[in-house]
């Protein structure tokens, strides 16, 4: 699916394209499934950091078949199956990732489920582990909670020990959040009162932010004492303003999470971290969350559900050329 221009999710066009080759370091994948994700119609839109020079196919993570190594690549091995954050091109049968940021994929997960991993899994572990620290026993707010991202934190929220309280806009996305660990459920009506009441007044220890507007401000506003703000994202399109003198007040901290960079500039600790997913994610431990799966061809309208915040966990794409 190739973008010509910017725009929305109607500029893509389904369109044949040269056989890609590996070059050094990179390894070429058979795609069986593909995650669409917010940031991709925001690429597609050219309001991302990231703006690829046009054409472009749009797509920032994958899973199949190792097809072809480029020098210098060892492994995995031709026909192994595969998860890989490609940053662009995953709108495809075939994409080139670097070898660096592909990984093994255990027996047993589904391929085009896989394809929806790398980018909510791999965000939302590195920022409650990697940035927040988050320990057993503390408590985790985390809002958009029935998202991509959103979801995931619940999960890795509650694997770690963590009480989870959810944030999410309606009822239905409120049981899904807590069919998937979360121990409390909420709206964003009175939040900050809510966390107080459901903290016994201590407020939240970590809390994950991939909306901000109002909703990150009010939260901001339940941080416990060392508490830990993590912003994730914009899905509301509000950047919001931070009054430092908060954080004063309770030593709190905001750090940003921006884990396809970090990946890039460490992929050996990313590896190690996606080890630790799958794993947990073979073991059931953790439950990936696909409400819907389209075809390539239908990529315009996924990406659409996406932006218009009506995907429950993610929603993935089928490509008919993959082998399962």
């Amino acid at each position: 699916m190739v973008v010509r221009e910017l725009g929305g999710p109607e500029v893509l066009t389904l369109t044949d394209g040269p056989q890609p080759l590996p070059g050094p370091g990179q390894v070429l994948v058979d795609v069986v499934g593909a995650g669409v994700n917010f940031p991709d119609g925001l690429i597609v839109a050219g309001t991302y950091q990231t703006r690829p020079e046009l054409p472009f196919v749009p797509g920032c993570e994958v899973a199949g078949t190792v097809a072809a190594h480029g020098d210098g690549v060892t492994g995995p091995p031709v026909g192994a199956r595969v998860i890989g954050f490609c940053g662009i091109g995953g709108y495809a049968t075939q994409v080139l990732v670097d070898a660096r940021l592909v990984h093994p994929l255990p027996a047993g997960i589904d391929l085009v489920e896989a394809g929806t991993i790398p980018v909510v899994y791999g965000t939302s572990y590195h920022g409650l582990v990697d940035r927040a620290g988050l320990a057993a026993g503390e408590t985790l707010l985390v809002l958009g909670a029935s998202g991509g991202v959103g979801l995931t934190a619940v999960q890795i929220g509650r694997a770690l020990g963590a009480t989870v309280i959810a944030a999410a806009s309606s009822e239905d996305k409120r049981e899904l959040c807590l069919a998937h660990g979360a121990d409390h459920a909420i709206g964003y009506a009175d939040l900050t009162a809510t966390v107080r009441e459901l903290t016994g007044g201590a407020g939240a220890d970590v809390v994950y932010d991939p909306v901000g507007g109002d909703a990150a401000t009010a939260a901001l506003r339940t941080l416990a004492w060392a508490g830990r703000f993590l912003t994730v994202g914009y899905a509301t399109g509000e950047i919001p303003q931070v009054k430092l003198n908060r954080l004063l007040l309770t030593e709190g901290a905001v750090l940003g999470v921006l884990w396809g960079a970090w990946a890039r500039r460490d992929p050996e600790a990313n590896a190690a971290n996606m080890t630790t997913l799958l794993g947990w994610i073979a073991a059931g431990r953790l439950r990936p969350h696909v409400s819907e799966v389209f075809p390539l061809e239908e990529a315009a309208h996924a990406l659409g559900t996406v932006l218009n915040r009506g995907a429950r966990g993610k929603i993935a794409l089928r490509m008919k050329a993959g082998r399962e």
